[in-house]
């Protein structure tokens, strides 16, 4: 493609806000509208070619109608999602950025996005790895596992870990970082063949799919008879709600993620909340 000739953008868009879990005719791919390979005059953003999306349990939040602030507000209708990707710059105004570089960070869902909003963007400096991994552990996902296991959770050999949506793209990495540390480590998924990627390929010391237990309080007994140290927490209801009766005093729960409420009109909260500070959960340990 030359520069400043108009292309059609292959875009991802957005219908309508949902209500529930999200169907495939919520979005829709076209191809009508066209874009300059050239900034406007003035710009101080980036053009960019997208070269790998990532599709995160986040994206379903922002498909109701509701405004996390930041770099992120709810989808508007018939225009492209939004999320993290990795892009090549066409065009850039801004000073931190050149053509040609590759950067990770959030864009749209579509061949060529004009972005205005660069502070979310990072600049890739290390190209001997495949480009999705800034999709995953060296982007978004591993900074979330890093910094939520390490400074939220502070952990300790020899400590329990549990850790729900194991199988995700941030749980795994938790998981593997909470063995690195000398951690018993348990997972939970939904499936059989996700139960089986955590013990067999990412190293848990168990597994258990959560949708095969009738009584959660009961199956977190069986693996943690001892209680649990560290709950890295990713579903929220009903799991949450079994894991604050299985925590140990001075336990750490990292709230990452509640994807099981993200597509509730009110949110499931059975336990009694008491506990947390009867229990001493959610409090940071002075080093010693």
């Amino acid at each position: 493609m030359a520069e400043g000739e108009e292309v059609k953008n292959k875009q991802v868009l957005f219908r309508n806000y949902i209500d529930g879990l999200p169907k495939e005719s919520d979005m829709y791919i076209s191809t009508e509208n066209t874009i300059r390979l050239k900034l406007p005059h003035g710009s101080n953003g980036v053009l960019v070619k997208n070269l790998v999306l990532s599709c995160d349990p986040l994206m379903l939040f922002l498909m109701h109608k509701s405004d996390l602030g930041g770099f992120f507000s709810c989808y508007t209708p018939d225009s492209p999602i939004t999320g993290y990707g990795v892009a090549k710059i066409l065009d850039s105004g801004n000073p931190k950025f050149k053509k040609g570089d590759l950067v990770w960070g959030i864009t749209g869902f579509e061949e060529y996005s004009i972005i205005t909003e660069t502070e979310s963007l990072f600049k890739i400096e290390h190209t001997d790895v495949p480009l999705s991994y800034y999709t995953g552990i060296l982007g978004m996902p591993g900074i979330t596992a890093c910094a939520g296991f390490y400074e939220v959770s502070k952990p300790k050999k020899g400590e329990t870990v549990f850790v729900s949506a194991a199988s995700g793209a941030v749980g795994q990495l938790v998981g593997q970082l909470a063995k690195l540390m000398g951690c018993y480590v348990v997972g939970s998924a939904g499936s059989k063949e996700k139960v089986d990627l955590l013990k067999n390929k990412f190293g848990f010391d168990d597994a258990f799919n959560y949708k095969e237990e009738h009584d959660l309080t009961a199956a977190l007994k069986r693996y943690f008879p001892q209680g649990i140290d560290i709950y890295f927490e990713n579903v929220g209801g009903k799991m949450l709600d079994a894991v604050i009766l299985n925590m140990r005093k001075h336990g750490r729960i990292a709230a990452c993620g509640m994807i099981s409420q993200y597509s509730l009109a009110e949110p499931e909260v059975d336990s009694d909340m008491r506990l947390l500070s009867d229990s001493g959960v959610f409090a940071r340990q002075e080093e010693s």
